[in-house]
């Protein structure tokens, strides 16, 4: 009976301590409210099929300088990694993608994070799990860069593979699992 009531008591604890994490997290990008619901029609972004040309984007970096896709990637190929601070499955990738970074630094894909998340909110994350491949800056919404490179679920993580002319060659929506990236990435 008191190992019962010791067992009761250490998930009623841990059921607290979970709460109050989750009501003590950082609120997420507040949403305006509509008075009218709107009329205007919403542009969806067209899906990028393998092939297709990447569309011209210009993304900040963590210092604030303009990077501009798919120029400035051009040569080699590029991985484009879209992830939150908050996305559980981007974090556990993160590792993996930073390793496939390091062997493909000189040659081979390149990989940029593309973060849908506040610079202070990245920045943060970065200070305990540090990655050394560019990261850039995005606001989510309806017409975001993740959007645009052909995520029309909205979900994360979400990876871009771009030829080295800047075309799309695969996308894939979901975590990679250990040792996967590296196949990924080759096979066309």
């Amino acid at each position: 009976m008191r190992g019962a009531l010791w067992w009761v008591a250490g998930i009623a604890a841990a059921a607290g301590l979970a709460a109050g994490a989750w009501l003590g997290r950082p609120a997420g990008p507040a949403i305006p409210a509509m008075s009218e619901p709107s009329t205007a029609p919403v542009a969806a972004a067209p899906a990028l099929a393998p092939g297709a040309p990447v569309p011209a984007f210009t993304l900040p970096d963590l210092d604030g300088m303009p990077v501009q896709f798919p120029d400035r990637f051009l040569g080699r190929p590029l991985l484009i990694n879209v992830w939150a601070s908050w996305c559980a499955p981007c974090i556990e990738e993160m590792p993996e993608l930073a390793r496939f970074a390091a062997r493909h630094a000189d040659s081979g894909p390149q990989v940029v994070g593309l973060a849908l998340d506040t610079h202070e909110a990245v920045l943060d994350f970065l200070g305990n799990v540090p990655v050394y491949y560019p990261i850039v800056l995005e606001t989510p919404g309806p017409a975001d860069a993740s959007v645009r490179l052909g995520n029309s679920q909205g979900l994360l993580p979400y990876s871009v593979l771009i030829d080295a002319e800047g075309r799309v060659v695969k996308q894939k929506l979901g975590p990679f699992k250990a040792g996967e990236i590296e196949e990924w990435a080759a096979t066309p």
